[in-house]
């Protein structure tokens, strides 16, 4: 088995215009994902993330404030979940419930380091 990260890429909810029982019937088929896969004993971690931060970056360490003019495109969180292969993993995004609000999910190996 191996761990995977699931990143997801969408548009924050109150920008996407969605209205407060909008938002909570989508927050409802999060957590029924989310249950879902604990069920199954898949998940390891996950959060969601606010909607603004800082990044630090170059040699000069420039901090600057997010969300980024850059990017239109937000983290909202993450998942770690544990899976036989990326196969699996992509079979278990298919639960996203953004990707009808133009939502991504991107799915990374974690890389396991010999001590």
């Amino acid at each position: 088995m191996k761990d995977f990260m699931m990143l997801f890429i969408s548009s924050d909810y109150a920008k996407a215009g969605l209205s407060p029982e909008e938002m909570q019937t989508r927050m409802g088929k999060w957590f029924a994902w989310n249950d879902k896969m604990r069920a199954q004993g898949i998940v390891k971690h996950g959060e969601a993330l606010h909607s603004t931060g800082r990044r630090v970056s170059g040699e000069s360490r420039t901090v600057t404030d997010g969300p980024f003019a850059e990017s239109k495109e937000l983290i909202g969180g993450y998942y770690v979940i544990t899976v036989s292969d990326y196969e699996e993993a992509v079979q278990v995004a298919q639960d996203y419930p953004d990707y009808d609000l133009g939502g991504t999910v991107e799915i990374r190996e974690i890389m396991v380091f010999d001590q």
